[in-house]
């Protein structure tokens, strides 16, 4: 078998996504802007994943303009309820009229201020849960809506290979139980992966697309 480059690999996987004028203009404003987003090839994904837990509630750890959300949003029913929060105040007013144009904010709250202090006002159960704060508070993210999540839902990890300060030979070594001096971040995020992993109320896998997504579902 030929060897094939890996990012024309990820060519083909945006080209299979299935988005739409609304995503289209916010890949093009993440591209200008340099915003970290997952991308149309983790959003097709994000939103495949979601439909399986035919999921009734949600909450995003970090939405930015709603990116994330964007793809997550149509596999909710209209009477549904997927949580946004950003501290970022114009972002997440942004982030409002990108899913209003979409005809999903009737299924969408957006909650100004950090995530881990909005969580504690939600009793959950959540189908599908974002992980995409801070790195370096990614096991208290988990810790925050752990047992709020459902039978059967799912735990997306952002940024689970690489992102802007993370070390993805610290990661592994990490994981893998080995010393390593990694910096806060991440630390975070290995230290996420290796709890998921050695939860008993969870399976989890790694798909290897955009920044790396770790998903954990709980078991029923």
């Amino acid at each position: 078998m030929h060897d094939i480059d890996p990012a024309r690999v990820g060519r083909l996987a945006r080209a299979l996504a299935e988005g739409d004028e609304v995503t289209a203009e916010m890949d093009a404003r993440a591209e200008a802007e340099g915003f970290p987003t997952v991308g149309p090839a983790v959003g097709g994904w994000l939103r495949l994943l979601a439909r399986t837990t035919d999921p009734v509630r949600g909450f995003e750890f970090g939405s930015g303009f709603g990116y994330s959300a964007y793809w997550f949003a149509d596999a909710f029913p209209p009477d549904g309820e997927l949580v946004l929060t950003e501290v970022d105040a114009d972002e997440l007013a942004d982030a409002r009229d990108y899913l209003a144009r979409g005809g999903y904010a009737d299924r969408c709250v957006f909650e100004h201020g950090d995530a881990l202090d909005t969580v504690e006002r939600y009793d959950g159960p959540f189908d599908v849960v974002l992980v995409d704060n801070e790195k370096e508070r990614y096991p208290e993210a988990f810790a925050a809506v752990r047992d709020k999540v459902a039978p059967g839902g799912m735990v997306f990890v952002d940024n689970a290979v690489t992102a802007g300060p993370l070390d993805f030979d610290g990661i592994l070594a990490l994981v893998e139980g080995d010393e390593y001096d990694a910096n806060a971040e991440t630390a975070g995020v290995a230290e996420l992966l290796a709890t998921l992993r050695d939860d008993s109320d969870f399976e989890v896998a790694l798909l290897p697309v955009g920044e790396g997504v770790a998903v954990a579902r709980r078991r029923d």
